[in-house]
């Protein structure tokens, strides 16, 4: 299961409202890449979910997860940073085993030695270039 916040589901919410309102939910799902191995992605979803998808409901916003992403994301949380120092969507995940300083980076524990292999450790300027 992946959850939200209240506050991170009226910010979704409000941006969904701002951009016509006409959205399924919001798709949240991991990449390959990033300065740890994995990458988390979210995106306002303007598809319906399908057959391939999890689909968990907070406060009337779906959040839409395929299930290659889920098995990195399962327990994960989604909360709204509305701070000037760092705001933005932040996710909580239970599964990464070492993350980037950007926090938009991961490996899991399976991950962690052969990112750190490859990369030499650390961001390298990987953090936000991706």
């Amino acid at each position: 299961m992946v959850t939200l916040s209240d506050k991170a589901a009226s910010e979704i919410k409000n941006i969904m409202q701002q951009n016509g309102g006409a959205f399924e939910g919001i798709r949240v799902f991991v990449a390959g890449g990033g300065c740890s191995g994995l990458s988390y992605g979210m995106q306002i979803a303007d598809e319906p979910a399908t057959s391939e998808d999890l689909v968990f409901d907070h406060e009337g916003v779906k959040v839409i997860v395929d299930m290659g992403s889920h098995q990195y994301l399962d327990g994960a949380s989604i909360d709204f940073d509305d701070t000037l120092q760092g705001g933005g969507f932040k996710i909580s995940n239970p599964n990464a085993a070492k993350t980037c300083g950007c926090g938009s980076s991961f490996s899991t524990e399976e991950g962690a030695e052969g990112a750190e292999a490859s990369k030499g450790g650390g961001c390298g300027g990987g953090c936000g270039s991706h």
